[in-house]
């Protein structure tokens, strides 16, 4: 059937042709005549004729009136607070305080000399200020007394008087965080409001647990519970970390700030084992092994000798902490040792670090050091050829080699003073669950 249609359609032309049909012919062609003109009047692009024109119109508006008030005589007050380095006249540039007199009279005074000495970042100051950008008056926190040096000037005589003001005490707060991590600890903390020391503490108290460049995952968990210190309720600097707890992959973490029998501050884990390790394994941060323990030929005497000890290299003047928590038995100079100081430690251990350039200030005989405080500093006294530490270990005034020594192992925590630990632990480890509690809720709640 399809092939039939085909045929009859392929032969109308000549069908009408041979039946001689004009009018027909006539027809098709007038359509197809049309369709072309159809086409051509949908070009694109085309200009139709304009159905008006246009002419531009003009209107004028009514202006509202403007009043301009009178320049108050009311001073201005600014509150700002004291930035890292900075000086009175920084802080005079950043307040737009344009006195020059206001500004010599503090920098003279002997009051205002002691306040300057005093400034410290991040406390609050106030002052006043005319509109033409003179003092009127101007407050400085006082480290000592905790009061306020105040200069005022007087209206009538334009000179300056100045006073102390006893202001409150600084308002200590515990405050409270938590978050989940999405990309990094840092990016985690910025968003639940964190400041980024207590970040970065959070960071260095979980580290010995944690690899946060490898370990950390999306999902885990933190909470810290931190002190923050207010200034007439404005925040002056964070304070201690006093709790905190850190979930990654599923385990969980916790540290607490515990202050021992001696008021000696330290962090321990929810079961009261102490962070810290027990020793140092070097007590320079960065340095390399010149001499180890045993016999050599000594440098100096070219004999061979027993050496008792390690040499660290290290440039003169480089610091020399205390490889644990000891109290000093000797400082002074000692033969071929030089300088020299002797700490003892619990059981029968002793240290001694020798060739010194110089002590720490203030590091006499019978004092407490805690690890990691710096007790001197390297050098090259003695029998030495060039700066160098010489780290020793006793054990029963025997020395033992300080590389290989078994050490004794963190502190932990026993009896009465467990006791005392879980009981100052519990109000804080209180706060860590309601967080986590109430951030369950939330998440459940979506």
């Amino acid at each position: 059937m399809q092939v039939r249609q085909t045929k009859i359609l392929a032969e109308l032309p000549s069908l009408l042709v041979s039946r001689k049909r004009p009018w027909l012919i006539a027809g098709i062609s007038a359509i197809s005549l049309f369709g072309v003109v159809a086409a051509t009047a949908v070009v694109p692009q085309a200009s139709p004729a304009a159905p008006f024109s246009a002419r531009p119109v003009i209107e004028t508006l009514a202006m509202t009136p403007i009043s301009v008030d009178a320049p108050s005589e009311l001073p201005f007050v600014h509150d700002d607070r004291i930035l890292p380095g900075d000086t009175l006249p920084a802080i005079f540039r950043r307040l737009g305080i344009n006195d020059p007199d206001a500004l010599a009279f503090i920098q003279s005074d002997a009051e205002g000399s002691q306040a300057l000495r005093q400034m410290r970042a991040g406390r609050s100051i106030t002052a006043m200020i005319s509109s033409e950008g003179k003092l009127v008056s101007l407050s400085l926190p006082l480290v000592q007394g905790g009061n306020r040096f105040t200069i005022e000037r007087e209206e009538e005589s334009q000179t300056f008087r100045v006073r102390t003001q006893e202001t409150a005490a600084l308002e200590t707060v515990v405050e409270m965080r938590t978050g989940t991590i999405r990309h990094s600890l840092f990016g985690a903390t910025d968003a639940v409001g964190l400041p980024d020391n207590i970040a970065t503490k959070l960071a260095e108290l979980f580290g010995t647990e944690i690899d946060f460049h490898t370990d950390l995952r999306k999902g885990d968990t933190f909470s810290v519970v931190y002190e923050t210190v207010y200034d007439q309720g404005s925040v002056v600097r964070t304070g201690r970390v006093l709790a905190a707890e850190f979930v990654n992959q599923g385990k969980r973490a916790v540290v607490v700030l515990h202050e021992g029998p001696g008021g000696k501050e330290q962090y321990y884990s929810g079961d009261g084992r102490s962070l810290r390790q027990a020793f140092l394994r070097s007590p320079l941060e960065f340095s390399r092994v010149t001499s180890g323990f045993g016999r050599r030929l000594h440098p100096i005497h070219k004999s061979w000798r027993s050496h008792n000890g390690v040499d660290f290299a290290a440039p003169t003047g480089t610091p020399i902490k205390a490889t644990s928590d000891g109290v000093v038995t000797f400082v002074g100079t000692q033969g071929g040792y030089g300088n020299i100081v002797i700490l003892r430690h619990r059981g029968k251990l002793t240290t001694a670090y020798a060739h010194l350039n110089g002590f720490a200030r203030n590091i006499k005989q019978g004092m407490s050091v805690d690890q990691g405080e710096v007790i001197g500093y390297v050098g090259s006294t003695g029998w030495a050829t060039g700066p160098h530490l010489h780290y020793e270990v006793r054990v029963d005034n025997v020395a033992q080699d300080p590389l290989r020594i078994a050490l004794p192992m963190a502190n932990t925590l026993e009896g009465k003073e467990l006791a005392q630990f879980r009981k100052n632990a519990a109000p804080l480890l209180q706060r860590i669950a309601l967080m986590n509690y109430s951030t369950t809720n939330t998440l459940a709640s979506r």
